[in-house]
């Protein structure tokens, strides 16, 4: 417990937390903070100390899944807010001590995407069934950041105007054929064709996804203007007026994203307009903290925004617009982590306790990144010519005033609710 005992000294001076060793002893850390829940937390073995302390990510993880983690007082997103508040992003000296990531030459082989390995990294987080991802996210299954006008929107309702927010930067006009690369469940496909009438071929390397999207055009009647397929980016070749991909960067990695963009520039028509809606750093680039790595998304990587212009710059792509959305995900996540506490018995039916731990686990320390570790969201909007997009903003901001009028968020199915 030493070693524990001294990481813990060191880190927590804001919150209370009370740490209850295998053989009753209590140590105690902190001092009562405004907004920080106390937090009690009891190891029930000798050697679950150490492993925290060697790997607090993994270490600590496995410990909570396991059951060797257990709180007696408040709940994991407690804990991980009271770790995450003590290290703020805005206060940081750069240097990481107790909450360090691992190394950094086996984070740049778990980078190289490759088209087998890309597909290999899906599936571990996708294809393991719908049914988890059902349980938490809204009606449409959108599982990427939310657009909140106003915090207290409902996770539909933000969903809704995010599909929006984006469609107006795309300056859609009828009959444009689009491409949606990583077209996840099908949603955002489906919606630009029913408030636009765009053509659109959605992407994805997720079996299960495809099912669900084709399922959802073919119920739709929409299956000859809306196709899916299970398809790698690299191995499109025909030629598209709009592209559109949300929340897929994330899985090309640094070594693959000159490629990327340099397709997106062989597919993209001359006037052609593409929106990049991507997880990112604020600071400069980093690595993937183990935890993720080992048990979310393997091969993930979120960029650095000076590593997305950089590669896109170098394929002669304009970067026509950038927003940085700074605390979206946060309530986002927010609502998908209390989602997924209220599914419990569903989740636990449906796969075992140790998968919602994880699920628990990931939500929280992901929530937490977004409100006091550094990462944001951008959307990047690219063009080839100069001349392709109208020269003020305005455009944007008409088009989505009427988008948001065109629909009303889709009910959250009852089978979702339980």
């Amino acid at each position: 417990m030493w070693l524990l005992d001294k990481g813990l000294k060191r880190l927590v001076k804001r919150g209370e937390l009370t740490v209850i060793d295998h053989k009753g002893r209590a140590w105690r850390y902190g001092a009562p903070e405004p907004g920080l829940n106390p937090v009690i937390v009891r190891l029930t073995d000798a050697s679950t100390p150490r492993r925290i302390a060697r790997d607090p990510g993994v270490g600590g993880a496995e410990a909570y899944m396991d059951g060797r983690l257990v709180l007696e007082q408040g709940d994991i997103l407690d804990l991980i807010f009271i770790i995450r508040r003590n290290n703020p992003w805005e206060d940081k000296s750069g240097k990481r001590g107790f909450l360090k990531k691992g190394s950094k030459l086996k984070a740049r082989l778990d980078r190289l995407n490759w088209k087998r390995r890309a597909r290999q990294n899906v599936a571990h987080h996708y294809d393991i069934g719908n049914a988890l991802y059902e349980r938490f996210l809204d009606g449409d299954m959108q599982y990427s950041c939310a657009y909140y006008t106003d915090p207290s929107n409902s996770l539909e309702q933000a969903q809704l105007d995010k599909k929006a927010h984006i469609a107006a930067k795309l300056d859609l006009k009828p009959g444009q054929r689009v491409l949606d690369i990583g077209c996840g469940w099908g949603g955002m496909a489906l919606y630009l064709n029913r408030v636009a009438g765009v053509e659109v071929l959605g992407i994805t390397l997720s079996e299960e996804q495809i099912r669900t999207a084709r399922a959802r055009a073919e119920a739709a009647g929409v299956a000859d203007k809306v196709r899916f397929e299970l398809m790698d980016y690299r191995d499109v070749n025909d030629t598209f007026d709009r592209i559109v991909s949300v929340g897929m960067f994330e899985h090309v990695g640094p070594p693959f994203y000159r490629a990327f963009f340099r397709k997106c520039r062989e597919i993209l028509a001359d006037d052609g307009v593409m929106l990049l809606h991507t997880i990112g750093r604020m600071g400069p680039p980093g690595t993937t903290d183990r935890f993720t790595q080992k048990y979310i998304f393997p091969g993930g990587y979120i960029p650095a925004l000076s590593e997305v212009v950089g590669a896109s710059e170098r394929e002669r792509l304009i970067l026509a617009d950038c927003e940085t959305l700074r605390l979206h995900y946060y309530y986002t996540i927010r609502e998908w982590y209390e989602r997924t506490k209220q599914a419990k018995e569903a989740i636990v039916a449906d796969f075992d306790e140790r998968l919602h731990r994880l699920w628990l686990y990931y939500l929280a320390g992901a929530m937490t990144m977004f409100s006091d570790a550094s990462m944001v969201n951008y959307q990047l909007q690219y063009i080839k010519r100069r001349l392709a997009l109208p020269i003020t903003r305005d455009y944007m901001f008409e088009a989505e005033r009427r988008l948001m009028t065109l629909e009303q968020p889709p009910e959250r199915p009852a089978a979702q609710r339980r």
